[in-house]
């Protein structure tokens, strides 16, 4: 039989999120011993749910903010767990995960929180990275609207361990009408199984970079690691107030942004 190959994509540490619960050492551990071949640490960055010091120059919350990644790789180094960088980037409660940049593009750019969405597409675009829409119907206190962006994203995360089964078949039915490649992550925060189960990617060939996933995902060679529920029809639809379009190079129009609301 072929081998595959499981990922988390989606994972936060204690100290850096401030909503992790385990430190970076704790999680390479648990995810290890729950089957995965790797893991990408995407802690949630500054205009996000950080536990940064805001106070700090650039380059220091920067090196601390990479903190929790680089005690994951250590012990992932140590236990044979394959451990990569991303971030969980938010724009007022729409929230991204970006693969494909490092350390050193984060300190190139001290003015990145000024950023619009489109720019980050961009600078994302432009090292071949990879801008994927993190539970795009989560509906929480914290959120005050719920934006999509069709034409300025790579793909959509459609399955969420920490989200409500509707949130995900929302999402689904998105990135089918919208045809996204997918992906699914555990979004998890502490060394305890998560309440729903995990989620994650499987890949036909083990990565030895975020290059690689990017790669995969992009091409669509991904299987995604979930439950059947998580892509039942949804029971609410969504519509649209007259969205923008805009014609992409290749010709193909697509919404540039969609403000939904549920009925």
């Amino acid at each position: 039989m072929e081998r595959k190959y499981l990922y988390e994509t989606h994972l936060h540490t204690a100290g850096v999120s401030a909503c992790g619960a385990s430190t970076g050492t704790e999680m390479a551990r648990f995810m290890k011993s729950s089957g995965f071949d790797g893991i990408f640490v995407t802690d949630h960055f500054f205009n996000g749910n950080s536990g940064i010091p805001r106070d700090l120059p650039w380059n220091e919350r920067v090196e601390r903010y990479c903190g929790g990644y680089e005690e994951a790789k250590k012990e992932g180094e140590r236990i044979g767990l394959d451990v990569f960088f991303g971030i969980e980037w938010n724009f007022a409660g729409d929230e991204y995960l970006l693969y494909g940049i490092d350390k050193e593009w984060l300190l190139k750019y001290p003015d990145m929180l000024s950023w619009s969405h489109e720019r980050l597409f961009a600078e994302i675009n432009a090292v071949n990275g990879l801008m994927v829409q993190a539970h795009p119907f989560r509906d929480r206190g914290y959120i005050t609207g719920i934006h999509l962006h069709p034409a300025h994203v790579h793909a959509a995360e459609v399955a969420n361990s920490g989200n409500d089964p509707e949130f995900d078949s929302l999402a689904y039915a998105y990135a089918k009408h919208y045809d996204l490649p997918m992906t699914a992550g555990s979004d998890i925060h502490r060394d305890s199984e998560p309440g729903r189960g995990f989620r994650g990617v499987i890949l036909p060939e083990k990565i030895t970079g975020p290059a690689d996933y990017v790669r995969l995902i992009k091409g669509r060679k991904q299987e995604l690691f979930a439950k059947d529920s998580d892509f039942l029809p949804p029971r609410r639809e969504w519509l649209s107030p007259k969205p923008t379009t805009l014609t992409e190079a290749d010709g193909v129009e697509k919404t540039a942004e969609l403000e939904f609301l549920f009925h």
